[in-house]
């Protein structure tokens, strides 16, 4: 098998596995990698993470040419805007999960740091995450709000509507945004219970033991 072909297989089986536990819900959601020729493999749009076929997986080349698959998804600006700006990023999630859509309802959301800190994993695997204000879906100023984040950021949380989590690579990117979901889940269930979360100083230690990026 190709690297390109594995790669292939991998996206849809991990879409798959987020689809079947509830992650995403029926046409919902989107993903994309960087192919070992500096290209990209993009869902196609109006698809399902439990039913994707790897044959027909949008094909960009290098220069963001589509020259083979269905077409892609309309959230395609979104994962432009990581790519292009983030160095690091191999691969770029979309989800249309609940526990962090609820969260983002909230009147209290964090703009700046939208995830309590509640576990070491979230911090380490995402860095702080930022919530953009609510987009029409595929509205390109998704796009530019990104890029107007300048790099500084691997997650963003769109207002109303999902998480986006770019990783250095496919897996990468899914675990991150199953941390994503599964902090803000925590965070619905103990809503006005007071918890426990992680100190400053435990925050600190995590951030300067796992090299996080924090500070931006």
């Amino acid at each position: 098998m190709t690297p390109e072909a594995h790669l292939r297989e991998q996206i849809c089986l991990l879409a798959k596995s987020m689809f079947d536990r509830g992650l995403t819900g029926g046409s919902t959601g989107n993903i994309s990698a960087r192919t070992p020729d500096g290209g990209l493999l993009v869902s196609p749009t109006g698809t399902s993470f439990g039913r994707l076929d790897p044959g027909r997986l949008s094909r960009f080349d290098a220069r963001a040419v589509l020259i083979e698959g269905d077409p892609p998804t309309k959230e395609m600006p979104l994962h432009a805007a990581f790519y292009d700006t983030r160095a690091t990023a191999g691969a770029v999630v979309h989800l249309h999960s609940c526990h962090s859509v609820a969260l983002s309802m909230m009147p209290d959301a964090n703009e700046d740091d939208f995830l309590p800190h509640f576990t070491p994993y979230a911090i380490m695997k995402l860095g702080r995450v930022k919530l953009l204000p609510f987009f029409l879906p595929g509205d390109p100023a998704m796009g530019d709000a990104v890029r107007g984040l300048a790099g500084k950021r691997s997650a963003v949380m769109l207002a109303n509507h999902g998480p986006v989590v770019a990783g250095k690579d496919i897996e990468a990117a899914c675990n991150a945004i199953e941390e994503l979901e599964d902090t803000a889940r925590l965070a619905m269930m103990t809503r006005g219970m007071s918890p426990c979360g992680l100190s400053e100083v435990d925050v600190q230690q995590l951030v300067t033991t796992f090299d996080v990026e924090w500070g931006a």
